[in-house]
């Protein structure tokens, strides 16, 4: 079945059966591939996308980091490409080729010349679906993955949201790095990796998004036969799976309430947070305008308080993030060793004061407005596009506008930020620390009465 394309550069008409949002076009093909484009009139670029409904919260203890691993190792070389043959047509046209791993999903992507679709197109499916996984590829990419884990371990910003998630979501798949460990990876073995590989890249669980200058019948015509036959691998008649609904509620909050990795660093660095709401949550576009207030950019309540009025660190800002079935709301802040207990007194009354009286009138109208601001100017290029086409088919299962987004943003009222920081803001925090501590005991005691 094909959905309604709005015409535009390179783009043409409606299709039958058409159905769509807006400029965006929908086909359901063979193996329950969902295909989705975006005409984007006055650009000459393609962004393209194969998402895979697999992240790092889908693996076994014994698969943690496979989905990452994957990521470098489908890119070695397939049935028909060398890895330097991948890499060389890629660059003959002057395009991007990449991937990304997240907890709940993966993506392979391209960017390239309209003329140059078709090549992307055959790349990256002869990539996600053909690769050869040689024996020898998965030893020298083992090292570069421990060189990554080893990388990830000198930024201190990055290894304490681990350290967070860690402690968060104790016990839970979503507390655990992407990346995987060290440990995880010296045992990964190849078949590991090719059963985690065939069992979960099946056809029902990808999402193909391109946006820009293309015509969606040109790109139902290029994706089919390329899938053609990881489809007929997984059933032609197969389903597309659902959006991920959710397991068993996360037990979110019941780890260990204050977590310190002692490093030799200039600064110490602090994650002080909350579990908070699931993406399905209705009150979430209210917590998009709680973070932003709260440390969302420079006029922040966190920002003015940390940085403006007290000067007490460089970095200091908020974020939120959800899941399927739970979320965070989080404070970073680095700052001076001998300062830290201040930064977390000032951010702790931020945090409380925001939680028995809300935001004022101003800082509603500005979070709304940088929200708002921020989503337009957001999509302003094909790759952005192509990202928020994937992103909602496979967390939604439907297309969001632009217009439907920034009109739930406009709708958010000062009682409903005021109802979510009641409730997100009164429960016990959890805190990360990464810095040159040898002990817990070392802290600020405004931090210790968290253990």
């Amino acid at each position: 079945m094909t959905g309604l394309v709005t015409p535009g550069a390179g783009a043409s008409g409606p299709a039958p059966g058409a159905r769509g949002v807006g400029g965006v076009a929908r086909s359901d093909l063979p193996g329950g591939i969902r295909l989705l484009t975006e005409a984007l009139p006055g650009v000459r670029s393609v962004a393209l996308g194969i998402w895979i409904a697999i992240g790092s919260r889908d693996e076994r203890p014994e698969q943690a980091g496979a989905a990452h691993y994957l990521e470098h190792l489908l890119f070695k070389g397939t049935g028909r490409r060398s890895a330097a043959a991948i890499a060389e047509e890629i660059d003959a046209v002057g395009g991007e080729l990449n991937a990304f791993t997240a907890k709940e999903h993966t993506c392979y992507y391209a960017h390239v010349l309209d003329a140059d679709l078709p090549l992307a197109v055959d790349v990256l499916a002869d990539v996600v679906t053909d690769a050869r996984l040689a024996p020898t590829d998965v030893e020298l990419e083992r090292g570069v993955v421990l060189e990554e884990i080893a990388m990830r371990d000198d930024d201190p910003e990055d290894l304490l949201g681990e350290l967070f998630d860690e402690a968060l979501f104790a016990g839970h798949p979503l507390g655990r790095p992407v990346i995987g460990s060290e440990q995880s990876i010296r045992a990964m073995s190849r078949d590991t990796l090719h059963e985690f590989w065939r069992g979960e890249y099946t056809t029902p669980r990808m999402v193909v998004a391109a946006a820009g200058c293309l015509a969606h019948e040109q790109v139902v015509e290029l994706v089919g036969a390329a899938l053609a036959a990881a489809a007929a691998r997984s059933d032609p008649g197969s389903a597309p799976v659902a959006p991920r609904a959710g397991g068993a509620p996360v037990p979110a909050g019941t780890g260990p309430r204050l977590v310190l990795r002692g490093d030799d660093t200039e600064q110490a660095h602090l994650m002080l947070g909350v579990p908070a709401l699931h993406r399905h949550d209705p009150r979430r576009h209210a917590l998009m305008v709680l973070n932003t207030a709260l440390g969302g950019g420079l006029s922040s309540r966190l920002f003015q308080q940390v940085r403006e009025q007290r000067g007490l660190a460089y970095s200091v800002y908020s974020a939120a993030t959800t899941y399927a079935d739970v979320g965070s709301l989080s404070v970073y802040a680095g700052c001076a060793p001998e300062r830290l207990g201040e930064v977390v007194t000032v951010v702790r009354g931020v945090l409380d004061a925001v939680a028995a009286d809300g935001l004022t009138e101003a800082e509603l109208v500005r979070a709304k407005g940088s929200l708002r601001g921020g989503l337009v100017l957001g999509c302003e290029d094909t790759a952005s596009r192509m990202n928020r086409l994937g992103r909602s088919e496979l967390d939604h299962g439907r297309q969001r506008s632009i217009s439907e987004s920034l009109d739930r943003i406009a709708a958010v009222t000062g009682d409903d930020v005021s109802a979510v920081a009641r409730e997100l803001l009164s429960v016990p925090q959890t805190a990360a620390v990464v810095g040159p501590y040898a002990e817990i005991d070392e802290l600020p005691a405004v931090l210790r009465e968290l253990a």
